[in-house]
């Protein structure tokens, strides 16, 4: 796919195309965030249930590990939020959007493995450890062919666009976090 659409340049400062970007991350952390809070939420409530007790081993310890890797998804996608109070004003901005952008990374790759996990749990004790494992296997391949195969391939098509030049600031800016 070929866009012919010329490619425009923002006019901001460094300062201001970091405060549009970490809110550019703020917004897919949000949607992220909901999901994550679901799984987390569906498995909590799993374990509390009659039929947990006739789970094996393989079941109990996939329910485990899956319940671990939702709480650290959970924890990746909101340390953004964290790390910018802790240093909001101290003029750390492009340091929060980077890491942030790290974190959140991160944290797609842990959700990777925790939705991997709750559909193996759940194929296995439905429809059998087999079935378990193809589904579960189909669900790692969706999620890292969606996040992470085609964004590098749009990626490549597109081309990378050079960065903007800074353009001289309109406005006074405090250059807050």
């Amino acid at each position: 796919m070929k866009n012919d659409a010329p490619r425009t340049v923002r006019r901001e400062t460094a300062l201001e195309r970091d405060d549009r970007n970490f809110a550019e991350l703020l917004q897919e952390l949000r949607v992220t965030q909901t999901g994550v809070q679901i799984l987390f939420a569906f498995l909590l409530t799993l374990a509390f249930t009659d039929r947990f007790a006739s789970l094996d081993a393989v079941q109990r310890g996939t329910y485990v590990s899956t319940l671990l890797l939702a709480v650290v998804a959970a924890a990746l996608f909101t340390a953004p939020a964290a790390l910018h109070r802790a240093l909001f004003r101290r003029g750390a901005k492009r340091r929060v959007v980077d890491v942030s952008g790290k974190l959140a990374t991160a944290g797609l790759c842990v959700l990777t493995m925790a939705f991997t996990g709750a559909v193996l749990l759940v194929v296995d004790v439905v429809l059998g450890r087999a079935a378990g494992i193809a589904a579960a296997s189909g669900t790692f391949a969706v999620c890292c062919g969606l996040w992470g195969v085609l964004p590098r391939w749009i990626r490549h098509k597109v081309g990378r666009a050079a960065p903007a030049a800074p353009s001289p600031p309109r406005t006074p800016h405090d250059g807050r976090a």
